[in-house]
């Protein structure tokens, strides 16, 4: 009897009759006559995946919590930039476990984006609040690596390119440290790590990086040392603790340029490292530098205020090597429940917690030292420096293990670290101290009157913070439910319709595959516990890694890149390190096609290379004669190839074995960009066909939620000889030719790990190839059905598509109109639009994946057919080139609504256009954003 709890079944859109109905339109008997004509034989796998067989949602979940169990449960004192923090409920729920806030897409949108925009932008009023810098983004992917995007911030705001060294302050945590080096050597950039206090800065410094509090708790008044720097046209970055900056003086009054940190300590579980939403904050003029991601303030064709994605010019997607920044996925998600948490809590909810822990710190300060103990002295936030002999040290740390408590051991001095939190409690500062002298009397503590230490009147706040109305209105749990709520009903999810971006992969996140990332065993561990606190992380990777091998073909994995722009990195050092290592340094030439992602080539410009572009032809396949020539002219100076696969046109290209071989011949490494993995599982193998490494997005294939922009995972997986230069996980810093650490945590997004452990075991092996064969069947479906409209662009040698396709939209320029309109125009029929204009200007790549169903596909079919209509209407002269349903789309209802109607249209054809919507409605909260209005007049916070 067939179960029916099969998840593979629930994953996929296609019931079984309409996947033969789908078949049966194409002339094709069967999904292996699909493959063999989708995929050239030169590319497929012969052989099957060793994977395990699928298995049901339950017996997943089950086996998955006795992995997760083997995470022992303590209460983490570690500190490092990761504190025990506590996540609203009202938060939890409506946020986290919420797919209208975890399935949507990056929202460069920004019509049907309005309400995570909106949350975003009160995220970078927090940040810019706290910090007192005036411009803020909407998130990093993680404090180390945003402490380097700061770092080359600074590279490009100073106009002298012969200052090549960075400084970089010694009492900064030990991942900051590792990170910094671990970047700064590919640039050239002369990283020198010293005290701030005794280190000669000239004018060969481009800039700084101190912390505030430093990593051993402690705060120092630098406004003499910033000053002085300044004195030498050296820029100051500054590291943060942003909840901190409630009760000390912000960078921003002492002079920083730059500030970043991270804000986990706003409502986000420890993780075991991640995701987290770092931030970067800076002086009003630096905009235009910055890395990632701003949020923005216009409005809309009627004069309504709206939200956009601010001066994206400076990005990868438009820039490529001359792009601030190579990221793309951030972390939009965490951002989010940071911002609401500060939007619940208010100024006076956050100065009510600093407050507590730092009154908590100071307690435990004064009695250890009543004790004989000598902790660091004050000034300090919420952490103890606590010298000692080794002898001691190994007692008092080994108690604590007896009691669950876990303190962090300063490796280069004998000392421990006591860092305390929103969750720390008065019996936990009791037990604090009978750890220290087992033989205290055991009395409770008296906490009702405990002293606010009197901070140095050079290290206080004095302006106020949070001011604005929306961090004042919603203390009650009703009034933010429904902020929430009004917020994610202006935004379009999966839980609206499907979402058909090429290259993104917007599949099914299923509620089997959330559950378990909000287990307390899979969210309270710190990163850097023990080993053998963090069994449980372990085995889950150990599995990760093993499938993730055995699916691309290769022989190492590395999990820690947390996204896919970090995977290019990783893999790109990997490369480069490995070259060195034989003797190989001077190959620094890396060869990317003229279609690839904008990410390939700034990861490549931010590993030092030096990039030629490479031609494609008509087909939209790879020039081998240009790969060729250019190979040979770079002989002695090829790195490495970058090539995407399936390609970016949306289809298998047969060569890449001989690309694979060409590489090879000259000396070069092979590097596939997995961005399109979605249509090879059990199908292909990268190493099978000459790749010698490549990165996966979790959040694309392995359905982990995109969140609105992040979080992601983007592990890189290579060959045996690759292996040894995979990044380190350890804090050390590691010698030259080896990968050092890439983000701040080992395992990077760990948190969000349990997703993609959850869909292959569900899956299984049969499961995994079954969801690829769907996704070039649906693709197929769709562009055999559009092709008596639109012109499809590409196809392989048998006339089919990969799992994406591209539809030519430019004959309809000479009429007016822009594929930008016919995008605007999907949204008054409820749907988000596909990729625009990538990787071929004036089109639309198209990309439905495996968990839409038929019935979803040919609503959208439909809604083109609608469009192409529409367009005929104005070809025809029965609309104006100016004033038509498309130039004037989105239609919001505040303007269906006016008396007067001025259209060459009716209301009912502007707002509901397709017969469908008369069951349901989404309705695009603002009319077309004016982007240029945005750009001129720069607003990225609430003003007062």
């Amino acid at each position: 009897m067939q179960s029916l709890d099969s998840f593979i079944d629930r994953h996929i859109g296609p019931s079984n009759e309409e996947i033969k109905e789908m078949l049966d339109f194409l002339d094709l008997k069967s999904l292996e006559e699909l493959t063999t004509k989708a995929i050239p034989e030169s590319l497929r796998t012969a052989s099957s995946l060793n994977l395990p067989e699928g298995t049901s949602e339950e017996e997943a979940l089950k086996e998955l919590k006795a992995i997760g169990n083997q995470n022992r449960s303590f209460r983490y004192f570690i500190g490092m930039g990761y504190s025990e923090s506590i996540c609203p409920k009202v938060i939890r729920r409506m946020i986290l476990e919420n797919p209208d806030w975890y399935t949507p897409y990056t929202p460069y949108q920004s019509e049907i984006s309005q309400g995570r925009l909106e949350a975003l932008f009160n995220f970078q009023t927090l940040v810019s609040e706290l910090t007192a810098l005036p411009i803020a983004n909407a998130s990093l992917l993680d404090e180390a690596s945003a402490c380097v995007e700061a770092m080359l911030m600074c590279k490009r705001l100073t106009a002298d390119k012969n200052r090549t060294r960075f400084f970089l302050s010694k009492d900064c945590h030990p991942q900051i440290l590792s990170v910094m080096l671990t970047r700064s050597r590919p640039l050239g950039i002369d990283l020198v790590i010293e005290d701030w206090q005794k280190v000669g800065i000239d004018t060969s410094f481009f800039g700084t990086l101190i912390s505030y509090p430093d990593t051993n708790g402690h705060l120092y008044d630098f406004s003499s040392f910033v000053e002085s720097l300044h004195q030498k046209g050296i820029l100051v970055v500054v590291h943060t603790d942003l909840l901190a900056l409630s009760l000390f003086k912000p960078p921003g009054e002492f002079g920083a340029d730059i500030a970043v940190g991270s804000a986990q300590r706003f409502g986000l579980p420890l993780f075991f490292g991640g995701p987290h939403p770092a931030f970067i904050s800076a002086r009003k003029g630096m905009e235009r530098k910055m890395p990632g991601r701003i949020v923005g303030i216009s409005k809309d064709v009627y004069g309504t205020p709206a939200f956009r994605l601010a001066l994206q010019t400076r990005e990868q997607h438009i820039r490529r090597e001359k792009a601030t920044s190579n990221i793309c996925t951030a972390q939009v998600l965490p951002a989010i429940v940071a911002s609401m948490y500060a939007v619940y809590h208010g100024a006076e909810g956050l100065l009510a917690n600093s407050q507590k822990i730092l009154s908590y710190a100071y307690f435990l300060y004064n009695q250890l030292s009543a004790l004989g103990f000598k902790p660091y002295p004050f000034p300090f936030f919420d952490t103890l420096k606590i010298p000692m002999d080794k002898e001691k040290l190994e007692e008092i740390k080994n108690r604590g293990l007896e009691q669950g408590y876990l303190f962090r051991e300063f490796e280069e001095a004998s000392a421990l670290g006591i860092t305390l939190g929103e969750k720390t409690t008065p019996e936990d500062l009791l037990l604090l101290l009978k750890i220290f002298v087992p033989d205290l009397k055991n009395e409770p503590l008296n906490l009702d009157h405990l002293e606010i230490p009197s901070i140095p009147v050079s290290l206080q706040r004095q302006t106020k913070f949070l001011t604005q109305k929306i961090f004042k209105e919603y203390r009650s749990e009703t009034k933010l439910n429904r902020y929430i709520k009004r917020l994610a009903s202006k935004d379009i999810s999966l839980t609206i319709s499907m979402i058909p971006l090429g290259s993104c992969t917007m599949k099914l996140n299923a509620a089997a595959e959330m559950i378990p990332i909000l287990w307390d065993c899979f969210t309270e561990p710190h990163p850097f516990a023990g080993r053998e606190q963090t069994k449980g992380y372990s085995m889950l990777a150990s599995d990760l890694e093993e499938w993730i091998a055995e699916i691309t073909g290769m022989d190492f994995v590395s999990l820690q890149p947390n996204a896919g722009s970090q995977g290019e990195i990783a893999g790109l050092l990997a490369i480069k390190n490995y070259l060195g290592s034989i003797g190989q340094s001077q190959r620094n030439v890396c060869l990317i096609p003229i279609s690839a992602h904008g990410t390939n080539c700034a990861s490549a410009a931010l590993c030092g290379f030096d990039i030629e572009e490479l031609a494609c032809d008509a087909q939209g396949k790879l020039d081998l004669l240009d790969l060729e020539t250019k190979a040979r002219k770079n002989a002695q100076r090829l790195a490495a190839v970058m090539v995407t696969f399936p390609s970016t046109y949306g289809i298998f290209e047969e060569t890449l074995p001989e690309v694979a071989r060409i590489v090879h011949r000259f000396g070069g490494q092979l590097y596939m960009d997995g961005a399109n993995a979605n249509a090879f599982l059990g199908l292909c193998k990268p190493g099978e066909l000459g790749v010698d490494v490549c990165h996966l997005n979790l959040h694309k294939t392995f359905c982990i939620p995109h969140g609105g922009g992040g979080p992601g995972v983007g592990p890189i997986a290579v060959k045996k000889h690759l292996g040894p230069f995979l990044p380190s996980n350890e804090l050390r810093l590691v010698e030259k030719w080896k990968t050092g650490l890439l983000c701040a945590a080992p395992l990077g997004n760990a948190g969000v790990l349990p997703v993609s452990w959850m869909f292959i075991r569900m899956a299984g092996k049969e499961g995994l190839k079954r969801c690829s064969q769907i996704a070039i069947l649906n693709a197929n479906y769709m562009a055999k059905k559009l092709e008596s409209a639109f012109n499809i662009l590409f196809k392989g040698p048998h006339g089919y598509v990969a799992h994406e396709f591209i539809i030519d939209l430019r004959p309809w320029k000479k009429y007016g109109i822009e594929v930008e309109d016919i995008a605007k125009r999907l949204m008054d029929y409820g749907f988000h639009a596909p990729t625009i204009s990538w990787p071929v200007h004036g089109t639309m790549m198209i990309e439905p994946t495996e968990s839409e169903s038929k019935e979803e596909l040919d609503r959208f079919c439909e809604a083109l057919f609608l469009i192409k209509e529409e367009l005929e209407a104005i070809e025809k002269g029965i609309y104006p080139q100016n004033n038509n349903p498309l130039k004037n789309a989105p239609h919001p209802p505040t303007v269906l609504c006016l008396d007067s109607w001025e259209f060459p249209y009716s209301r009912t054809l502007a707002a509901y256009p397709a017969p469908w919507q008369k069951d349901f409605k989404y309705w695009p909260p603002v009319g077309r954003v004016d982007n240029v209005y945005g750009d001129r007049n720069f607003i990225c916070c609430i003003e007062n």
